[in-house]
C-alpha cells in the first residue's frame, strides 16, 4: 500500500510536470521529491498510527472433530459431503449387535434382582419368626432351669431333682441361648439385606439400573448425530471402517453453521487507537473489487508470543525477539456473498478510528486500489 502511495504522487508529479510545462532543473525536482518525502511521510505516519492497516487478514471458523463414543465397524453413512445438514441428523451409524446383546444381558440381570426382593423380604420375616421361637424356646428352657435349681438348693440332700437332672436343665437352657443369639444374628442379616436401599431402591438392583441406563447409553451413540447445524467436508468415511473413541483420530470434520470473524494482525503500535467498535474494511482476494464494511468486535487481550505453560524446561531468551502483532476480530455488516465462498479466506483489512477522520479518506481509497489490484494477483503470494 505504501507502493501505491509512492507511485500515485509520481504520477501526479508527473502529469504536473507535462502539463505545465514545468522544466526539469536541479530546483524542480529536488523540490518534488523533498514534497513528496514530506507529503508522503506525513501521510504514512498519520495514516498508520490512526488509521492501521494490515494485509494478514484470514477468516477463521471452528471446526469439530467428530469423534464417536464407542467403538464398531461402521455400517451405514448417511450423512453427504458439502451438504448443509441440521442438528440431530444421523451422520452415520456403528454395529450395534454387540451393544443390544449388553442391554438384553443388563435387563435380565435386573429382572432377575427386582424378582429376589420379596426373596429378601420373606427371608427376613422367616429370620424374625425364628427369632420369636428361639425366644419362647430360651424362655421356657429357662423357667424350668430356674425351677429345677430352686427346688434343688430347698430340698438339699432331700431334694426331688438329681443333679444330673438340674445338669441337663442347664444344658438345654445354654443351648435355648446360643439358638437364640443363632436366630437374631441371621435375622440381623436377613434385615439388612433387606432393607439396604438407594433413594428407596434395593442396592444391587439399583447398581443394576445404573449398568443398565449405561449399556443403553452405549447402544445410543452408535447411531452419531450431528451436534448442530453445519456442514461435513472432505468426507473419507465408508462402511468397514472401524470406528473407535480416540481424540486423535476423529471420524470427520464437521463445520458448525454460526457467525464466522475475520482476524486481522495489526502493529503494537496501533494499540491506542484500536478499540471495539470503531469502524473497519475489509477486502478479500478471492472477491477482487469488493470492499465489506464491518466494525470491530474485539481487540483480543492476549498475545500467543508471550503465552507460558507449566513445564520443566526452562525457557529460552529466544522468544523476546518474537515481538508479534495484535490481533484484531472484525463482523462484517453483509456477509451473504462472502459465505459463498470457502470458509477461511484470506484478505486485508483497515480500521478507521476517531483520530484524524479526513486521513480516512485517503486510506479508504488506497484500500480500494489494492482491492482492484487482486484482479491481476494477490497480496503475498
Amino acid at each position: 500500500m505504501d507502493l501505491l502511495l509512492i507511485l500515485t504522487y509520481a504520477a501526479i508529479c508527473i502529469a504536473i510536470f507535462k502539463i505545465f510545462k514545468i522544466p526539469l532543473t536541479k530546483w524542480t525536482v529536488p523540490t518534488a521529491i523533498l514534497g513528496g518525502i514530506v507529503l508522503i511521510g506525513t501521510l504514512l505516519m498519520l495514516m498508520n498510527y490512526n488509521h492501521p492497516y494490515t494485509r494478514f487478514a484470514r477468516e477463521y471458523f471452528v471446526t469439530i472433530p467428530i469423534v464417536p463414543a464407542v467403538k464398531g465397524l461402521v455400517t451405514e453413512v448417511n450423512v453427504k459431503a458439502n451438504s448443509p445438514i441440521k442438528k440431530g441428523d444421523v451422520l452415520f451409524k456403528i454395529d450395534p449387535t454387540p451393544y443390544l446383546a449388553v442391554v438384553k444381558q443388563k435387563q435380565a440381570a435386573l429382572k432377575e434382582a427386582e424378582l429376589q426382593v420379596p426373596q429378601l423380604e420373606a427371608a427376613f420375616n422367616i429370620a424374625a419368626a425364628k427369632v420369636e421361637q428361639a425366644t419362647a424356646d430360651k424362655d421356657r428352657t429357662e423357667s424350668a432351669y430356674k425351677r429345677y435349681e430352686e427346688g434343688h438348693k430347698k430340698g438339699g440332700r432331700n431334694s426331688p431333682f438329681t443333679e444330673l437332672e438340674l445338669d441337663n436343665r442347664r444344658q438345654l437352657f445354654v443351648s435355648a441361648s446360643a439358638q437364640l443369639n443363632a436366630a437374631s444374628a441371621e435375622a440381623l442379616r436377613t434385615r439388612l439385606a433387606y432393607e439396604s436401599n438407594l433413594d428407596g431402591v434395593n442396592t444391587k438392583v439399583a447398581g443394576l439400573q445404573a449398568d443398565l441406563a449405561k449399556a443403553e447409553y452405549d447402544l445410543a451413540q452408535t447411531v452419531v448425530r450431528a451436534p448442530s447445524d453445519g456442514v461435513v467436508t472432505q468426507l473419507a468415511l465408508r462402511e468397514g471402517a472401524m470406528a473407535v473413541p480416540l481424540p486423535l483420530r476423529p471420524a470427520l470434520t464437521f463445520i458448525p453453521a454460526e457467525t464466522r470473524y475475520f482476524a486481522g494482525a495489526f502493529w503494537q503500535n496501533s494499540l491506542l487507537r484500536l478499540k471495539e467498535g470503531d469502524d473497519a474494511e475489509v477486502i478479500i482476494d478471492a472477491m477482487p473489487g469488493r470492499v465489506f464494511k464491518g466494525k470491530v468486535s474485539k481487540v483480543l487481550p492476549a498475545m500467543a508470543e508471550g503465552e507460558l505453560q507449566f513445564s520443566g524446561n526452562l525457557q529460552s531468551s529466544d522468544r523476546l525477539f518474537q515481538r508479534g502483532r495484535v490481533l484484531v476480530l472484525i463482523e462484517l455488516e453483509d456477509d451473504a456473498l462472502r459465505e459463498s465462498l470457502p470458509a477461511g479466506v484470506a484478505g486485508q483489512a483497515a480500521v478507521y478510528t476517531d483520530h484524524f477522520s479526513h486521513v480516512a479518506v485517503m486510506r479508504k481509497v488506497l484500500l480500494r486500489m489494492q482491492g482492484w489490484l487482486n484482479y491481476l494477483f494477490a497480496e503475498g503470494h
